[in-house]
């Protein structure tokens, strides 16, 4: 196969020929071709011929039949449009057996019930973010250990098949969206010889049986999304699925009716017709497909695409399949630019999907493939900026003079000479000179000796959980439990870490060994692009740290999130050398704001050591009455000093990028909270209301009592129960989303209002607790530990208001505690709780946001004050002077909020 010639004429297949109604004609027949197979559509057995003679399949629309003992009884166990249906792409998919499902995920979702729990699933490291989900379900709930490797190196499943626990290796080729080519034969083959019982799945949607039958080359299960090329129009969704061994066509068959996912006869009917036009549509698609890509490589965008001769898997994909398909992907190099030739383009529709007789285009980073978090997708190296071309039927030089078009407007491409060519991607001469600046030690800025000790509080969600995500305002309040982190100067080169309650975890770098290669530097000043850089995140992942698996859970997104802000906040050839140690008083994954307060530490902190924010000087140190040791010299912290509102804003704004890190897609609310405190309202965008976060002034401080139910929760789980519930009743969920914005309506005026009486205030916010948490149970949220966690504080000896805060099901409680409630009841309630195994906190809610201090400057004498117990001296100093270092590692958590008070005038938000 070349590249002038993308469609070969297929081979003959040697599947049975239908016999003609006449009687035999005295010679042999040679076997029907493809396109043949596709328009000719035969009865299954003599059972199912058509009384009428009717040259299309009917459709037999009716749920039952009537009679004993016949072919069918009940549709969801058998019709015949689909039974002509199943046996019409079994002929056409070199198969003994086909089933059609409701939808290409719901195919998967069949094939993947085979398994059992405590196996193991071999996947491509480069698949359907669909695929990606489904997988990440199977590994959370069912048991099933997933190991995501590149497919396109056959070896890579080697060190992962375990003969006894490998249940099933899934492939996709021509993966989506990189379009990067696996070698199924040879992969099956391998996975066979060292692990006879594993199961090899091939996804063959990209393309389709017409170009690829992968049971001819050793796969074990095949399917499609049929909603694709098979059917061609995008006007149904249905699943195909195909095998040649009984038994796992019996399993399938089983499951199928058991669930009662199998196709509707007029979906079936659909399907069928879209079959017959399969050949000659992606012939016409895919030829236009070869030329789109030589466009587009000869303008010299990355191109994707397995007809181009420089693609690496060409010649294997030659090997199996018989063209090269009807979608390619493209690199622009700016996720900005990219955005805009979507948005230019008129012909290409802008879609998720593929396969339709219309031309697609799509971001699959915000589309299709959005479901997978960022950070997996910059370690799979998918970029963000990537675009995917789904080719169509329609005329070739209209879809590309519509691209051209579309690259022109975008600023991709101009016209020069008679042709179009491609504009370099523009780089500021800013971040020119500081990519290409004076080498680290060479740099004038003086040394920092200093330690950054900084802090930021956790937050609790007051009223609108949930709610929040359907355009109803949430309260969000500061919590008087913090993260604190603390900078120590090293100059020798080195970087390290230390997530005191992560593991205890401890990591270190020789700072010129970081992929320094794959930044680009933001200058000081200038906002961080709205999309993180994959090709940094890729780096860090790959070439800076351990596999994800091999360190404590939550380490991993941490180190990326440091590296990530370290390397991008870095310019002018600076490259601070020290070590970073963090601690916390908060509970870790409770939902207690403990990623966004650890994401404002170190944004802080880094943008204090890169010398992009600085802090009022601290006054002198004044020795306290009575020391005669100057080793021990007390700061006053009388008074109060601020952090300039260009410092904190430049915190949160770099905060946010770490939360981005660490969590996809963030509002802003946790880490707004934690550098400013008090509490704010924030509505989401796009539901009518007026969006954004607004502070509420005058908030007054609350004690409340935090109550760790210490049971795990999935979030997105949960949000997405109530998005089903809404689909399924919207106007119930309505009611109640409309009942909690009057909650939190009414809790922002009582919070802000200077006249109400602070008793009539924790009346009202004590009635509002109950009310929203009444409504979250009804939208199924809460959990039994919430429950039990509730009836204790609301039993007869303590009358307390309870709700669940953050995502629910588990997770943590909030009570809000009167002024007057005694502290014999209150250290009641806490042993009750902590007898029934929950963790309890007490502390206040609306206090300060990000906290600075820097207890002494190099030039200073200095120490910090005594601790509870001073230890004994180490060589672990600043300048031959004793740090705080040794003391905030060592100390007592539960002394650690009180020591670090101690330790000198902090500055706050």
């Amino acid at each position: 196969m070349s590249a002038d010639n993308v469609v070969k004429i297929p081979p003959a297949h040697d599947l049975p020929t239908p016999e003609p109604e006449s009687p035999s004609i005295p010679r042999s027949r040679q076997p029907y071709r493809f396109s043949t197979l596709c328009a000719t559509v035969e009865t299954p057995d003599a059972g199912h011929k058509d009384q009428h003679g009717s040259s299309s399949v009917p459709i037999y629309q009716t749920a039952t039949f009537k009679g004993v003992g016949g072919h069918y009884d009940y549709t969801r166990s058998g019709n015949p449009t689909r039974t002509h249906l199943e046996h019409h792409i079994a002929k056409i998919s070199s198969a003994e057996h086909a089933f059609v499902v409701s939808s290409g995920m719901a195919a998967l979702d069949v094939i993947t019930r085979i398994l059992k729990p405590d196996t193991e699933v071999i996947a491509g490291d480069d698949i359907y973010g669909g695929t990606h989900r489904l997988l990440t379900y199977l590994r959370t709930h069912m048991g099933v250990t997933v190991h995501h490797v590149d497919t396109t190196e056959p070896t890579s499943v080697l060190p992962h098949l375990n003969p006894g626990k490998t249940a099933m290796v899934l492939l996709e080729t021509p993966t989506n969206p990189l379009l990067k080519i696996v070698d199924i034969a040879r992969i099956s083959a391998l996975v066979k010889e060292k692990c006879p019982d594993a199961t090899i799945v091939v996804d063959n949607t990209m393309m389709s049986p017409y170009l690829q039958r992968p049971l001819e080359h050793g796969a074990d299960i095949v399917y499609d999304s049929a909603t694709k090329y098979l059917s061609g129009h995008h006007d149904l969704m249905a699943g195909a699925i195909v095998c040649n061994r009984d038994d796992l066509a019996k399993q399938m068959a089983f499951i199928i009716n058991s669930v009662g996912n199998a196709l509707t006869p007029f979906d079936s009917f659909l399907l069928l017709r879209g079959i017959k036009t399969l050949a000659i549509r992606m012939d016409r698609q895919q030829s236009t497909a070869m030329l789109v890509a030589q466009l587009l490589s000869r303008l010299g965008f990355v191109t994707h695409y397995p007809g181009l001769p420089n693609h690496p898997g060409k010649e294997v994909h030659e090997r199996i399949a018989d063209g090269y398909g009807a979608v390619l992907s493209f690199q622009t190099g700016d996720v900005a630019l990219s955005e805009r030739i979507v948005a230019a383009t008129r012909l290409w529709g802008i879609s998720v999907s593929f396969g339709c007789v219309n031309s697609l285009i799509s971001m699959p980073c915000v589309m299709s493939h959005a479901s997978i978090d960022p950070a997996t997708r910059a370690a799979r190296g998918l970029p963000e900026d990537l675009i995917r071309l789904c080719v169509g039927i329609e005329d070739p030089a209209d879809l590309i003079d519509d691209l051209q078009h579309a690259l022109l407007e975008a600023g991709a491409i101009m016209f020069a000479a008679n042709d179009y060519v491609r504009i370099p991607n523009p780089i500021s001469r800013a971040v020119e000179k500081l990519a290409l600046g004076e080498p680290r030690r060479n740099d004038a800025r003086p040394r920092e000796d200093r330690e950054w000790f900084v802090s930021a509080p956790g937050k609790v969600i007051l009223f609108g959980e949930h709610a929040v995500v359907h355009g109803v305002t949430a309260i969000a309040a500061s919590v008087d439990l913090r993260c604190y982190g603390l900078t120590s100067p090293r100059h020798d080169g080195k970087l390290s870490v230390h997530l005191t309650d992560i593991g205890d975890y401890r990591h270190e770098w020789d700072v010129d060994d970081l992929p320094w290669d794959a930044v680009t530097p933001i200058p000081p000043g200038e906002p961080h692009p709205d999309q993180l850089d994959p090709r940094l995140m890729e780096a860090i992942s790959a070439r800076a740290l351990p596999p994800a698996d091999e360190m404590p859970r939550q380490t991993h997104g941490s180190l990326v999130a440091f590296l990530y802000l370290y390397m991008t906040l870095a310019h002018g050839g600076h490259r601070p050398s020290f070590h970073y140690v963090t601690r916390t008083t908060l509970p870790i994954g409770a939902g207690l704001g403990s990623s966004a307060c650890y994401s404002v530490c170190i944004a802080t902190a880094l943008l204090l050591l890169h010398q992009r924010i600085s802090v009022p000087p601290l006054p002198a140190p004044t020795r306290a009455p009575g020391a005669g040791d100057p080793g021990h010299v007390h700061v006053s912290h009388q008074g109060r000093r601020a952090i300039p509102a260009v410092a904190a804003e430049e915190a949160n704004r770099w905060a946010f990028v770490a939360e981005k890190v660490l969590h996809g897609n963030p509002s802003g609310v946790d880490n707004s909270v934690a550098v400013f405190g008090g509490a704010l309202a924030y509505t989401r965008p796009g539901f009518g209301r007026k969006s954004g976060m607004e502070p509420i002034q005058g908030f007054k401080s609350l004690r409340f009592l935090l109550v760790d139910s210490k049971v795990p929760r999935d979030t997105k789980k949960l949000v997405a129960g109530v998005a089903l519930k809404k689909l399924e009743d919207p106007e119930a969920i309505n009611k109640i989303m409309d009942s909690i914005q009057s909650i939190s309506d009414e809790a922002r005026r009582a919070l802000a209002d200077p006249e109400l009486s602070r008793t009539s205030l924790l009346s009202a916010l004590a009635a509002l607790i109950n009310e929203n948490h009444a409504h979250l149970v009804s939208l199924g949220v809460s959990h039994r530990s919430l429950e039990t966690i509730r009836s204790t504080t609301a039993a007869e000896q303590f009358r307390l208001s309870t709700k669940l805060t953050g995502a629910g099901g588990g997770g943590c409680a909030v009570t809000l505690v009167p002024d007057d409630f005694s502290d014999s009841s209150l250290r009641a309630l806490v042993s009750a709780l902590q007898a029934a195994g929950f963790g309890t906190y007490s502390t206040s809610v609306g206090g300060s946001g990000l906290g600075i201090l820097s207890p002494y400057n190099h030039k200073e004498t200095r120490a910090p004050v005594t601790p509870p117990e001073t230890p004994a001296e180490s060589d672990d100093s600043v300048d031959g002077t004793s740090s705080l270092r040794q003391y905030f590692e060592s100390i007592d958590g539960s002394t650690l909020s009180s020591w670090a008070d101690e330790c000198g005038r902090w500055a706050y938000v």
